[in-house]
């Protein structure tokens, strides 16, 4: 079955879309309550646009814990008022996500994987849309697997590849394939890289992020329960995946820059890689290390969020 292309824009529901910002749903109007389920937040039942109305900047990673860390530390970082320590977890009500909200800044984990985190992005972009924000950015921020670079290494997200090293995210909607383009803002990006200049002793490049389906043989891993490769496919594979200017590997960014694309929202992906995978499967830096190695986008990231407030006050 061929599949459907829609580029960034698309032509699908076009009166709407020139009425509205974020959202791609002529339905959504219609509805009496949209309740966001995995959120545990609803239009009736909360006052969206007061609770979430001045947001700017929303940064989503995959875990609840490292997403609330992120948020004390955002929350020091802009000299908010408040004790760091009080800041709690919007989604208590569900054990599905977490989110936090500091100042104009949401801290929101999306879980592992492709399907989580599409969820979760379904729910942020009509949450940002029944709030009426405007200008919003959102990063995702997180670990993954450097491909010809050492650990520590932070990269900034240009394309977000397949596992074919195609620039694209395929989603199956009623029995059709639609693809849509993975490409990110590149002014963000440029200016992410600007800023890391700034930051001592965090190394930081552009490249392609491939986006897998899998942790272990999706990622041409050899310590799954399963492999059904050689040692020698591996390499070839990952010596293919540098050429096409693949610098690491991880499980979100396709669906996360194509949503984004789609839905007009300006989005920046930016991991740190704990290993060099040309050099094995296993981490070997120390626990230590690796929580340093941990902070790195976030540091980058806030600073980014504290140059641009400093510009638009």
């Amino acid at each position: 079955m061929a599949p459907i292309l829609l580029n960034s824009m698309g032509n699908e529901h076009s009166n709407y879309i020139q009425q509205v910002e974020y959202v791609k749903n002529p339905h959504l109007d219609s509805m009496e309550e949209d309740i966001l389920y995995h959120f545990n937040l609803g239009t009736k039942t909360h006052d969206l646009p007061q609770m979430f109305g001045d947001v700017k900047f929303v940064c989503v990673g995959g875990s609840s814990n490292r997403m609330r860390s992120f948020a004390q530390f955002i929350h020091e970082q802009l000299n908010l008022p408040g004790n760091m320590a009080d800041i709690r977890d919007i989604c208590e009500g569900t054990d599905r996500y977490s989110m936090f909200k500091v100042g104009p800044v949401l801290s929101i984990s999306h879980g592992m994987g492709v399907p989580s985190i599409s969820i979760m992005l379904h729910e942020l972009i009509k949450l940002l849309y029944h709030a009426r924000c405007r200008d919003v950015i959102i990063f995702r921020i997180g670990t993954s697997g450097g491909v010809g670079l050492s650990a520590g290494t932070v990269v900034i997200t240009d394309k977000a590849v397949d596992s074919f090293f195609r620039p694209q995210f395929e989603q199956v909607v009623l029995g059709k394939v639609i693809v849509r383009s993975t490409e990110l803002d590149e002014d963000v990006a440029q200016e992410l890289l600007q800023y890391s200049s700034e930051l001592p002793d965090i190394p930081t490049v552009i490249g392609n992020t491939m986006c897998t389906h899998d942790f272990y043989e999706g990622q041409g891993r050899l310590d799954g329960a399963l492999c059904s490769f050689s040692t020698e496919e591996k390499w070839e594979y990952l010596r293919k995946a540098s050429e096409a200017g693949v610098r690491n590997i991880e499980m979100e960014s396709t669906v996360f820059a194509a949503m984004c694309r789609v839905c007009n929202l300006k989005a920046a992906v930016v991991c740190v890689t704990l290993l060099n995978r040309f050099e094995g499967d296993q981490i070997s830096t120390p626990h230590d290390v690796l929580l340093e190695y941990q902070q790195r986008p976030q540091c980058l990231v806030a600073h980014f969020i504290k140059k641009r407030l400093a510009l638009i006050s």
